[in-house]
């Protein structure tokens, strides 16, 4: 088998450039044969800028050299492009989230494990320094028996939608969009969960545009989706927490993410990112308490989206699992549609999927 994965970008949208900048550049066991998307043009503006190919979708799926796609396209198009990549024997990495529906997401996992084929799926900031880091402190007891954890994000939705217009879409709201870090990385470092309950919001469905310098400045633009998630979730470990996302409030993107311990207290960074401290608060019988920051023990610290598709092309050509997987990210989203289903029913939902918790990581080799 070749040690070098020739890979196809499906989607020239702005997420686009920071996968091909660093799947062109970053890690020697991928190559990006070429990119298409929907309208050539744009497809052909981005091979240009990373002297790549562009293509259309069906010669993409036909060529046999390519044996990888990466799907970076809006979510209510992930369903039915990957079915037809996996159909074409591709493998397939896709941005978040892996479909539109929990329902469809494990359908294509069927249908990749009838084909013998590797479908995974982002996001793959759990894997970067921060949360690396976090992962070897927790295995290695460092904070002794973990019994709970909290979440709490404070983001502003009138400067989002503004700039990013790709929130207002179906299946964009505060749940998929930004929880889904957050739950990503606690299922990566303490397991996956079996039962939920969420408030859910959406207290401005309608708003004006109020960010100068954006299309339809002062203009009146629908906002349909959630934007405030109040949440427990019980792990089947039995650690239980909270998660809370406000999108209605300050400008400032703050996150608190906090682990704790019966030896400690460990402070993650923000999971949109790869990088970022984990402090680590102790306190000693009689002593006071005391903080510290771990020395990192993983390779990506900087923007490194991208690096889950490269990690699972690593994993192909071993033979082995790869991390940022299906499992994970379709049991990812049965946690989010339980909070969803929690907010609209009045009731703690089950979850009745499960996934293997992803082995520690540090670089590809």
């Amino acid at each position: 088998m070749p040690t070098v994965m020739q890979l196809g970008v499906i989607g020239a949208g702005a997420i686009s450039d920071i996968y091909l900048k660093n799947l062109t550049s970053s890690f020697e066991n991928v190559q990006v044969k070429a990119v298409c998307a929907r309208h050539l043009e744009r497809a052909q503006i981005k091979a240009a800028q990373y002297d790549i190919q562009a293509c259309t979708l069906e010669q993409m799926l036909s060529d046999p050299e390519i044996r990888m796609v990466v799907v970076l396209t809006p979510v209510d198009t992930h369903y039915e492009i990957i079915k037809q990549a996996l159909l074409a024997g591709k493998h397939v990495y896709t941005e978040k989230t892996i479909a539109g529906t929990a329902a469809e997401a494990w359908e294509l996992c069927a249908l990749a494990d009838a084909g013998n084929l590797y479908l995974g799926s982002a996001p793959d900031t759990f894997l970067g320094t921060c949360f690396q880091t976090a992962r070897k402190a927790i295995d290695d007891g460092l904070i002794g028996e973990i019994h709970s954890f909290s979440v709490a994000i404070s983001r502003n939705n009138d400067f989002a939608t503004a700039r990013l217009p790709f929130l207002r879409l179906p299946g964009a709201g505060c749940l998929r969009d930004y929880l889904v870090y957050y739950v990503t990385v606690l299922v990566s470092l303490l397991g996956p969960a079996n039962k939920a309950g969420a408030f859910v919001k959406t207290p401005y469905p309608v708003r004006r545009n109020s960010t100068p310098g954006t299309d339809d400045y002062g203009e009146i633009i629908q906002t349909p989706n959630e934007s405030i998630v109040a949440a427990i979730l019980e792990l089947e470990s039995g650690i239980v927490g909270t998660l809370h996302e406000d999108n209605e409030t300050i400008m400032e993107d703050r996150a608190d993410f906090a682990i704790y311990g019966t030896r400690g207290v460990l402070l993650l960074g923000n999971p949109n990112h790869f990088g970022g401290q984990v402090q680590l608060l102790r306190a000693e019988p009689g002593r006071q308490m005391t903080s510290s920051v771990l020395e990192p023990v993983a390779g990506y610290s900087g923007n490194a989206r991208g690096l889950g598709a490269a990690e699972m092309a690593e994993a192909l050509i071993a033979g082995r699992r790869n991390r940022a997987s299906k499992e994970l990210a379709s049991h990812v989203l049965d946690i989010l549609e339980a909070m969803e289903c929690s907010g609209n029913e009045g009731r703690m939902v089950e979850i009745t999927s499960s996934c293997e918790r992803p082995p520690f990581f540090t670089i590809i080799e």
